[in-house]
């Protein structure tokens, strides 16, 4: 069987190229694969029939770029999903659009089985809220693009904590990536959450204010996206740091994992994942991850994981597989955002789930 995809969106994430992730010259004008529209393409299973977008020159580009006829390319997202009948549907605008994007297609003529939806879920976590609500309502499966839990290494590295129990009871994470919480954090925190199978419990934290992406990256606008960071006590018991204030230039992803049973060092940027074993004697012995041969790279493991991705689509739209990346599972991670800027505008701790005021801080981004 072969499914039917549309595309809201027309931008880098779509398939055209992002700033400060790939080469600059090849931006807005090759098909990038490590996008929405390269992971479809990598499916037999899946056809790309349909994009949107208000933008009307960057839907020519991206339309002449991915081989899209003319009569598809749709100035509105309305547009489309009136007009085409979609088995998927890419949400691929910019986060303050999420919420929108999602509930209109699921409620919409093209009725969709599978709403992909490019992280951060959104920019409140009311919408978060009702994005999940809707797609229940409409029988509609939310996928949410965190690209990290469709990588192989990943994977395993949970089994292996949570079947394998490699590190015994999880105490303490220490974790670190570069600013702008809500455009990057969401992927530290996502993991965070995955690997821990856990939820944020009390959440204290400081916002910097700075934002070096409209520097280094020419971003267009102002928003409310800086660096920031504070600790995240999990409903575990783990207690986490997060720093999140470094700029891109000096920064890694690191995650440091403290268990009764050993120890974990991941660095997605240097390429160097090391696990020690305790042994009875107090000490850590290092050793090879079972079923891991080198580390998670943002050069091979997340240039994949977009194809993954939607490999995974088709699993799940065959009743092969539940989907691995619901809307209430990336809505983990926009709380702990969402809290660390009401910490620090309060100057005091935050529980979670959020009180019904709450819920609506909207935290603006690209």
């Amino acid at each position: 069987m072969t499914y039917k995809a549309g595309i809201i969106g027309t931008g880098g994430i779509a398939g055209m190229g992002i700033l400060g992730m790939h080469d600059e010259a090849d931006i807005g004008r090759k098909k990038i694969d490590a996008s929405h529209a390269g992971g479809f393409d990598a499916q037999e299973e899946i056809e790309l029939v349909a994009i949107a977008d208000v933008d009307e020159e960057k839907l020519e580009r991206f339309g002449t770029a991915w081989e899209i006829p003319p009569e598809t390319r749709y100035v509105g997202h309305e547009a489309m999903l009136e007009a085409e009948d979609l088995d998927i549907v890419s949400v691929c605008t910019p986060s303050y659009l999420h919420h929108r994007h999602v509930v209109d297609a699921a409620r919409s003529p093209a009725d969709p089985d599978l709403i992909w939806c490019e992280k951060p879920i959104a920019s409140q976590v009311s919408a978060a809220n009702e994005m999940v609500e809707v797609c229940e309502e409409t029988d509609t499966e939310l996928l949410v693009n965190h690209s990290f839990r469709f990588t192989d290494k990943l994977q395993r590295l949970r089994e292996l904590i949570h079947e394998e129990a490699i590190l015994g009871e999880i105490l303490s994470v220490s974790t670190q990536f570069r600013m702008e919480l809500l455009r990057n954090s969401t992927h530290l925190l996502d993991t965070l959450a995955y690997l821990l199978d856990a939820r944020a419990e009390t959440v204290a934290g400081h916002i910097t204010g700075e934002n070096e992406a409209v520097d280094s990256l020419d971003a267009a606008q102002q928003v409310d996206d800086a660096g920031g960071g504070g600790f995240v006590v999990m409903d575990d018991g783990t207690f986490v740091t997060v720093d999140c204030t470094l700029p891109r230039h000096v920064s890694s992803m690191n995650f440091s994992v403290i268990g009764t049973e050993g120890k974990l060092y991941m660095n997605n940027d240097d390429g160097e994942w090391r696990y020690w074993r305790l042994t009875d004697d107090g000490e850590h012995v290092e050793e090879p991850l079972p079923g891991i041969e080198g580390a998670w790279t943002w050069d091979d493991d997340y240039q994949r994981a977009f194809a993954n991705a939607a490999e995974h689509v088709v699993d799940v739209l065959d009743g092969r597989a539940e989907n691995a990346s619901t809307g209430e599972d990336a809505t983990r991670s926009l709380e702990i955002i969402v809290a660390f800027y009401l910490s620090h505008s309060t100057t005091g701790q935050v529980e979670i789930p959020l009180d019904r005021p709450l819920r609506d801080v909207r935290i603006t981004s690209w």
